[in-house]
């Protein structure tokens, strides 16, 4: 053969190498943000250790969970989620100083306070045990979301599971501090045992979502289920279970349940009843893989419009039409233009949707969205989804919305979020008082020694036919690692304008797979810190120890409690104003927008004030607040608020009282 010839024949393998390496530079060169390192400088984080339940540390520590043995050979894949974090105000003394965590070590839900809590706010870290109700070995927690059920001012407890139906741990009138027995267990969907054991449905839950979504002044809940009903951590369950039919336009999964707020009972035997909806989504929107949910009231009704992120295809961005008593949403999509990839038409993508949050990011008084996607490099490269908000106003959102169009543009790579990892819950905060928001991501998916992806990218050109089939899928047990060594990112503004994940430079950068984010005041102090609950890890907190904080705008809202039981025990001055919306105008002109966001994302929950940062604007700002009184009547006021923190409450009107 001549030389010329065998030349020739190495043209084609050059030429896929000269491509993979510039695209490996196009990427690289788009990932790196310049000026990470000097935005890097302004912020400071101290890793603090959480108080676990007496004896814990002893206790077993479980690396994988037991599964359907349809599912043996991917039991890392199954194993790969549940952790769960969140903050807020557990002993009603006005501080979010409290914790609820999933940790899938144990498969515990556990009950604590931060590493800042004042002495007064501390108790004996307890695990939620649902019991009496019917639990068994074949069910996971896999989610925690603290608030008010019955409206009595104290903070109850939804936990969601593999396995079965939600539970609501609801806190009794007589308890005066956090414990076991302080809360009553209770079924968010009725079933009935007689010989002990569980008969409901077979839930596999990865999101929840609490808000007053009828208008009607209580707060409903979105149940996001993954697998559809089935015995999925049963060793000894029937073999039909299934994986997704299809990498891009997956629907057969457990979908998305709305469960409207019915009645309630206070005192030392609470309760909350819900009935489902079960026409409120459209049906071809509702049976998704779901793992996260996410909303805010985009368009002034004050009720709040739904983001739901589904794993294996489309999201869904739904329209709330509900009346009180009626819960009902019409889907809304995005329009594709010329130069738009079809899978950046906001409802159309064909990506691997994991977390979602809505938050202004560019500062102009109106919410935009944060989405998580599947973006490893030389692996399932996607791209993250941050959803920039282009309406004129929220009367041309809900002209455009009734219309079943979503006026969102996909910015991400232009603002520097597009490549992450294998991402997974979004939270944003103002951790500066800036007025400027950050984003936080969880990330990483299955962490071990062999590297498995080649196995999983064969299985991304599989026919769609053969996917829902888990023996078709490649091994992944213990020992495998897909994406194992990927840390948690932390996105700041640089100078230039564009976001730079700064994880790395602030001592973040763990390599242990993460899931859910929280983030809380709590210390009262107006500094924003976080929490981070890790799979198959201890979780973590970070108290914020930045050396320079601008001033801030944090508001505690309330709705006057049931009964006369305001600021007894566990009891808060009243009840959390789910969905009030404020947007501030500070002296210069700039807008800002933020809400009460009852629960939301992928396994972390924010606790209930609205935080808005004032950098150098020390003097009072225009406040226009929209919200629900307890009867569901909506209401709107204007009002000039000075910087630091304000305790109002919400009837008719606005009175400003003292914190508890």
């Amino acid at each position: 053969m001549s030389q010329q010839r065998r030349f020739r024949r190495l043209v084609p393998g050059l030429v896929t190498i000269l491509v993979a390496a510039s695209m490996f530079f196009v990427i690289r060169s788009s990932v790196a943000v310049a000026g990470g390192d000097d935005a890097a400088a302004a912020y400071k984080f101290k890793e603090m250790p959480i108080a676990m339940p007496p004896g814990y540390e002893s206790r077993p520590m479980n690396t994988i969970r037991k599964v359907n043995p349809a599912y043996e050979k991917i039991r890392a894949w199954i194993s790969s989620v549940g952790a769960s974090i969140a903050i807020n105000d557990v002993t009603g003394h006005g501080r979010a100083d409290g914790m609820c965590i999933v940790d899938t070590r144990t498969d515990s839900v556990i009950v604590s306070w931060t590493p800042t809590a004042p002495e007064a706010d501390r108790f004996t870290p307890f695990v939620l045990d649902g019991k009496p109700l019917p639990m068994d070995d074949t069910m996971a927690p896999t989610g925690c979301t603290p608030g008010d059920f019955n409206g009595d001012g104290r903070t109850d407890f939804l936990v969601t599971y593999w396995g079965r139906t939600p539970v609501l741990f609801m806190a009794k009138a007589d308890a005066a501090t956090p414990s076991h027995d302080s809360y009553v267990p209770r079924e968010l969907v009725a079933s009935e045992s007689l010989d002990g054991r569980y008969h409901g449905p077979r839930w596999n839950t990865d999101a929840a979502y609490v808000g007053d979504l009828d208008g009607s002044g209580h707060p409903s809940i979105i149940i996001g289920n993954y697998f559809p009903d089935s015995d999925v951590l049963d060793p000894q369950g029937i073999r039909n279970v299934q994986m997704n039919d299809s990498l891009s336009s997956a629907k057969n999964a457990g979908g998305d349940h709305v469960l409207r707020f019915h009645d309630s009972a206070t005192g030392n035997e609470p309760d909350a009843r819900f009935v489902e909806e079960k026409d409120a989504i459209p049906f071809d929107a509702s049976t998704g893989w779901t793992l996260a949910i996410a909303g805010a009231d985009l368009t002034g009704s004050g009720v709040p419009d739904i983001y739901i992120a589904n794993d294996f295809g489309h999201a869904h961005l739904l329209h709330n039409v509900s009346t009180p008593g009626r819960i009902r949403f019409e889907e809304a999509t995005g329009e594709r233009t010329a130069t738009t990839p079809k899978s950046f038409v906001l409802g159309k993508g064909s990506f691997k949707g994991m977390g979602v949050d809505f938050g202004d990011v560019d500062g102009n008084g109106s919410f935009d969205m944060m989405v998580s996607n599947i973006t490893v490099a030389w692996g399932l490269e996607e791209s993250n989804f941050l959803w920039i908000n282009q309406a004129k106003d929220q009367a041309d959102m809900k002209k455009k919305l009734s219309a079943g169009i979503a006026p969102f543009t996909q910015e991400a790579a232009d603002q520097g979020v597009a490549w992450t990892g294998w991402g997974w819950d979004a939270k944003m905060g103002d951790f500066l008082n800036n007025g400027k928001q950050n984003i936080l991501q969880a990330d990483g998916f299955v962490k071990g020694d062999i590297d498995r992806w080649p196995w999983l990218q064969e299985m991304a050109m599989t026919n769609d036919d053969l996917l829902s089939n888990p023996k078709i899928w490649p091994n992944v047990g213990p020992g495998d690692d897909l994406a194992g060594d990927e840390t948690m990112a932390f996105y700041a503004r640089t100078a230039n304008g564009k976001f730079a994940n700064i994880s790395k430079q602030l001592g973040l950068d763990v390599p242990i797979p993460t899931r859910g984010i929280a983030t809380a005041d709590t210390t009262g102090s107006g500094a924003l810190d976080f929490a981070i609950a890790r799979q198959w890890g201890p979780p973590a907190f970070y108290a914020n120890q930045a050396p320079a904080l601008g001033h801030h705008l944090t508001l505690n809202l309330f709705r006057p409690a049931t009964g006369s039981t305001a600021g007894q025990n566990l009891a808060n001055t009243g009840s959390p104003a789910y969905g009030a919306t404020v947007t501030v105008t500070t002296p210069d002109g700039k807008k800002q927008i933020a809400q009460l966001d009852g629960g939301g994302g992928h396994g972390g929950y924010r606790s209930f004030e609205v935080r808005f940062g004032l950098g150098d604007q020390s003097g009072p700002v225009t406040a226009d607040l929209c919200w629900r009184d307890a009867s569901g009547v909506m209401h709107t006021k204007t009002q000039q608020l000075t910087a630091g923190t304000h305790t109002l409450m919400l009837t008719d009107d606005i009175k400003e009282v003292a914190a508890r």
